[in-house]
């Protein structure tokens, strides 16, 4: 695959954690009412569906809420955390499994002054470094849940690659359950 390329829906056919760690270094591209903001993922976690009790999916739950996370891999899973943000999960595996990968953190690389007016007064370091800042920086909502990633306004393309030497794995954070299962991908260069 070479790079600058938007992921396939290939990339997204494998393991949640393979897909997360994979992640690490691509490139989002936003284009949204003809602003275009630009960042490197530099941090995400993996949901591994039904068999994890921190996943919407656990024990197979599904309804109107949580119905992107049973679309095909590579689609957008778009929902609203505790009422206040949107968070944007991209779906792994086969359709109907619930897995997928939360995006949690980007290093802004353009359209810093549109992420500076969408996210107002704040420092620099915070403007994507949570998975609803990230979402706002973006412009994403609800409207780009159960959409194919290749086919929305939000894509993912080939990054450069960040060696494994420079990735940490630790415990997912912001979770009750299933708390020590490392599964949560960090880059900070």
């Amino acid at each position: 695959m070479s790079r600058g390329r938007v992921l396939p829906q290939s990339f997204f056919k494998r393991s949640a954690p393979q897909v997360a760690r994979d992640l690490i270094g691509a490139v989002l591209v936003s284009r949204i009412a003809g602003r275009e903001v630009t960042g490197r993922i530099s941090e995400v976690e993996a949901y591994l569906g039904k068999d994890d009790p921190a996943s919407h999916a656990w024990n197979g739950r599904r309804h109107a809420q949580n119905e992107g996370l049973y679309r095909p891999a590579g689609w957008w899973y778009v929902y609203l955390s505790y009422g206040v943000h949107w968070c944007a999960n991209l779906v792994c595996t086969p359709a109907g499994l619930g897995s997928a990968v939360l995006l949690r953190a980007m290093i802004p690389t353009r359209g810093l002054n549109i992420i500076q007016r969408r996210r107002g007064d704040v420092h620099p370091r915070d403007l994507s470094n949570g998975p609803g800042k990230l979402t706002v920086a973006l412009g994403m909502t609800r409207l780009h849940d159960q959409v194919p990633m290749r086919a929305s306004p939000v894509v993912v393309r080939l990054g450069d690659p960040v060696p494994d030497s420079e990735v940490r794995i630790t415990p997912r954070i912001g979770i009750t359950k299933a708390v020590d299962w490392p599964l949560r991908f960090l880059w900070r260069p």
